[in-house]
């Protein structure tokens, strides 16, 4: 039979509940006392922490405890301690005992009396055994049920010693408590899903890492992915739950910045007062004002302007900013969600999304999937969006088993686009709902909306194809002229789409210098010396150009 290790117990002086120094104290239920002299709890050594005021009363905690307990070596511990009630004083000087014992888990068994001391230190020692800095379970003490009724004990060692009990903090070994947390956990992730039963294992833990993050972090948040993907209805549930765990008192703003063009933009998000510009005939609250205390959704706000996106990344930091004409900052503490489909880190490289602004946003990334690529989901989502029909139109809303296999293979084959993602699903699954007879979807009525989803697709494929095709032909004629058709051939495609844009700027631009400024305009400001037009003239030389063949009149 194995050895039972010996038992460690840390704890603090309580002043008051400790106190006595007559022999009318063993007539009384002391904590500290009362911590060893339970039989079948047997403690090998006692660390008593102790602040020099105290020293006296220590020095009598430690006789008595010889006396209850001849067995226990009692260790005195002072340390110094300005105010007992001050959070961060106390939890620093316990952590600093914490990590200075010398704990040997192997050998011994730690206990920690939690229930001595202030309210602020038995905090403290909760969140430093919780934490593993003190690897320890807590020891809790109660008087007897009928402190002080009945004749009084013959002689202190009859003294009552109370309760106790240990409490482990690992909640692993607590079956009903980590069952809660995970029910928990799965309402929490199931609100950010809108109770969709998804399959799909890596939505199913972005989402869970969403959860996590949302909980923990009030940074910013930014949501990627394509059109239609669900940033929009994302960010509004991540904002229900925050509401509901009460981080944020405030409301949600949400704009779609693709929508902000010149004053307007300015006037939107940050605010103006009357006379700023014309057409300003009253004063007015921008939306990062009406999110104070609460969430900003900028969708698409890689479509901001360049001033713009400096007033938000002030406003970000120093939760402060001036509304247009005003000469007094307002301050709005909003915690930001933003979304986006495009490439912001492209968008730099072209100059029009600011590198400073990206880096603060971009601590939480998450990109959402398009519906193909989540092709397991199709059918749960397809039930969530028969519900949506069926509340909507005010009758049960169905389809018979044929119908819903022919929509599923359809809906998940590889020749299926979905160019506008879920938005595309939900309005075909609204219009099938709403053409179908006593809200019952049959085989003719899915026929009919996959043919018009096959004719939609096949339209919008050659006007795409020819998008792309006239947003490239500019570039390759510049480079065929720049460097004929053997340069322009040789170049790696990273590599046209960025020399095409600097040669358009040297066109565009009357110096060297100039269009130096304008191509390094962000990477500018934070050297400390500063030449563009020879950082552009060596950038030509290396594709075996110069300024003077691109721009023959300088």
């Amino acid at each position: 039979m194995a050895k039972k290790r010996p038992t460690v117990l840390l704890g603090l002086i309580g002043p008051t509940l400790d106190a006595g120094m007559k022999e009318e104290r063993w007539s009384r239920w002391r904590p500290t006392i009362a911590a060893c002299q339970h039989p079948d709890l047997l403690i090998s050594r006692f660390e008593l922490l102790h602040q020099p005021a105290y020293t006296a009363l220590a020095k009598t905690l430690q006789r008595d405890l010889g006396t209850v307990s001849p067995e226990t070596a009692v260790n005195l511990r002072p340390f110094t301690l300005g105010d007992a009630w001050d959070l961060e004083e106390v939890y620093a000087t316990l952590h600093d005992f914490a990590r200075a014992y010398p704990f040997d888990t192997e050998r011994e068994d730690y206990l920690v009396h939690i229930t001595t001391g202030t309210h602020v230190a038995q905090i403290c020692l909760f969140l430093l055994t919780e934490s593993r800095h003190l690897p320890a379970r807590l020891l809790q003490t109660s008087p007897p049920s009928r402190q002080g009724s009945g004749p009084r004990p013959r002689d202190r060692h009859e003294q009552t010693a109370g309760t106790w009990r240990a409490i482990d903090l690992d909640l692993s070994r607590y079956d009903r408590v980590a069952s809660r947390f995970d029910a928990e956990a799965r309402e929490r992730t199931g609100l950010l899903k809108a109770g969709i039963e998804t399959r799909n294992a890596a939505f199913n833990a972005l989402i869970e890492r969403v959860e996590r993050v949302a909980g923990a972090s009030r940074a910013p948040v930014l949501l990627t992915g394509p059109t239609g993907a669900g940033k929009t209805q994302l960010a509004g549930r991540i904002y229900a739950l925050k509401r509901a765990r009460r981080q944020v008192e405030g409301a949600l703003v949400e704009v779609n910045c693709a929508t902000l063009r010149g004053d307007g933009a300015m006037s939107t998000l940050f605010g103006h007062v009357k006379g700023a510009f014309t057409g300003a005939l009253s004063d007015r609250d921008g939306l990062l004002r009406k999110a104070d205390k609460g969430v900003a959704f900028l969708d698409e706000i890689g479509e901001l302007g360049l001033d713009e996106q400096a007033m938000l990344l002030r406003a970000l930091e120093e939760k402060t900013f001036r509304p247009m004409g005003s000469d007094r900052e307002v301050k709005s503490d909003f915690q930001l969600l933003a979304g986006t489909n495009r490439d912001l880190a492209q968008r730099v490289r072209e100059g029009s999304f600011r590198d400073d602004l990206l880096a603060r946003i971009e601590l939480w990334t998450f990109k959402l999937p398009g519906l193909r690529e989540r092709p397991e989901d199709v059918e749960p989502n397809l039930d969530f969006e028969l519900e949506q029909a069926t509340r909507t139109l005010g009758m049960r809303v169905t389809m018979n088993r044929e119908a819903r296999q022919r929509f599923v293979a359809f809906a998940t084959a590889p020749e299926a686009v979905w160019s506008g993602n879920f938005r595309d699903f939900n309005a075909a699954v609204t219009r099938m709902a709403t053409l179908s007879t006593g809200g019952r979807i049959d085989v003719a009525t899915v026929d009919d909306e996959l043919a018009r989803l096959r004719a939609r697709w096949q339209l919008a494929a050659p006007r795409e194809a020819a998008s792309d095709t006239a947003r490239a032909a500019p570039d390759e004629a510049l480079l065929r002229e720049a460097l004929g058709e053997e340069g322009a051939a040789a170049l790696d495609r990273f590599d046209r789409a960025q020399l095409a844009d600097v040669i358009r700027v040297c066109r565009a631009t009357p110096t060297l210098s100039a269009a130096g400024r304008a191509l390094f305009a962000v990477s500018r400001a934070g050297r400390t010396s500063v030449n563009d037009a020879d950082r552009l003239r060596k950038y030509l030389a290396r594709h075996g150009l110069s300024w003077e063949l691109l721009h023959p009149t300088a």
